[in-house]
């Protein structure tokens, strides 16, 4: 993109106050165009979604989102890859019964294969409502079929009712039930995928976690800010955990939590309980009126200490951003976004990692009107219209 057309692109954007108001079709970087770098550079021919900093490692979520964004671009090789090789490695050649391992790598022995058999409940979901989606959009029986039995074993192996809260979902099948508390991953349940598996399941419990959601992010933030890891006790509620910190560095808000902010904004404005979820982070809201950056880490009493969280992190705010209505703040995301273009890979960041292209994939293809989620969370695409 030529800086001349990036200066109009912003100047437009800015002339939209209202939330919602604007028509984004244009801004940023070429969805698209991202997804065909993406698919180069981290897609084997074998349809494994390689994550370099984690040790050439792949985990469930990096092909959950690589099948959600193979459906948005209308890809549908890509997308019968990637289903592919994560029937085969991660759910032991049966999908529909089994929960997908959520991370496969390189042993110590040096073979590769499965490396902790647990399952992930956000990959889960997603890749349940991937084949759902993929079977209404493509019209196709077999990936419906697949996507409702995946369901059925997420409604059997990765949910609870929580005494003194309600249903929710737990981040996988075991070790988030402790003694007298439980685990919990806020964003782990958008609340557009919950709209959409209540429809195809009225039956589930998806109705009851979906309307849990305002509560739980009411209830689980701190001073508007979103934690990554959350327990819950009855009698007590909900406190900032360590139980998942990495490397001991205690409870935070950060590279889980900036999802929170992502699939607040993606909500379609048509869902009554949109506007709560948005009240309820707006530490992340004000603090954005102010700074150049999301930040990178946010302490467990709502505390941001200091660094700029990487340009994934500002691509996860644009649909947050536009949904509170601070024009201003999405356009200086988007340009912080636009500055970090390699051009030679077509990546973001200075380093590309996987994780940051999906975030702007998800946050610039929204902002763009590539893909949009109804009120009752079906997926609508832009080559619907073609």
């Amino acid at each position: 993109m030529t800086r001349l057309r990036l200066k109009a692109i912003l100047a437009a954007t800015l002339l939209c106050f209202p939330a919602g108001s604007c028509l984004h079709a244009q801004s940023g970087p070429d969805a698209a165009a991202l997804w065909r770098a993406y698919a180069a550079h981290f897609l084997t021919e074998d349809g494994r979604v390689v994550d370099p900093q984690g040790g050439d490692r792949t985990t469930s979520e990096g092909q959950s989102y690589a099948l959600f964004f193979a459906l948005v671009n209308d890809d549908r090789a890509s997308f019968d890859r990637v289903l592919g090789w994560t029937k085969a490695n991660l759910a032991d050649n049966n999908l529909g019964a089994h929960l997908p391992a959520w991370e496969w790598g390189k042993r110590k022995d040096g073979s590769w294969g499965q490396m902790d058999p647990n399952s992930a409940a956000d990959s889960d979901l997603w890749i349940s409502y991937d084949l759902i989606e993929a079977g209404r959009l493509w019209k196709s029986t077999r990936y419906r079929e697949i996507g409702l039995r995946l369901l059925h074993e997420i409604a059997r192996r990765e949910t609870a009712t929580l005494p003194g809260f309600g249903p929710v979902l737990l981040p996988g099948e075991y070790g988030f039930h402790l003694k007298k508390s439980w685990i919990l991953n806020p964003c782990y349940t958008p609340l557009f995928l919950l709209n959409r598996l209540t429809k195809v399941n009225p039956a589930g419990p998806w109705i009851g976690i979906a309307l849990m959601q305002p509560e739980l992010m009411r209830a689980s933030t701190r001073k508007g800010f979103a934690m990554d890891w959350v327990s819950y006790t009855p009698g007590s509620g909900f406190e900032p955990s360590r139980e998942n910190a990495v490397n001991s560095q205690g409870a935070l808000g950060s590279y889980d939590a900036i999802r929170v902010y992502l699939w607040a904004g993606m909500t379609s404005d048509e869902e009554p309980a949109r506007r709560d979820i948005l009240q309820a982070l707006s530490g992340m809201s004000s603090y954005l009126a102010q700074h150049a950056a999301p930040p990178e880490k946010v302490d467990a009493q709502g505390e941001p200490m200091g660094a700029d969280g990487p340009v994934g992190f500002s691509a996860s705010v644009l649909p947050f951003l536009d949904g509170v209505g601070d024009q201003a703040a999405v356009s200086r995301q988007m340009q912080r976004i636009e500055s970090q273009l390699d051009e030679k890979t077509g990546l973001y960041g200075k380093v590309p990692t996987y994780y940051d292209q999906n975030l702007i994939l998800f946050g610039t293809g929204w902002m763009q009107k590539q893909f949009r989620f109804s009120a009752d969370g079906e997926l609508i695409v832009q080559w619907q219209s073609r």
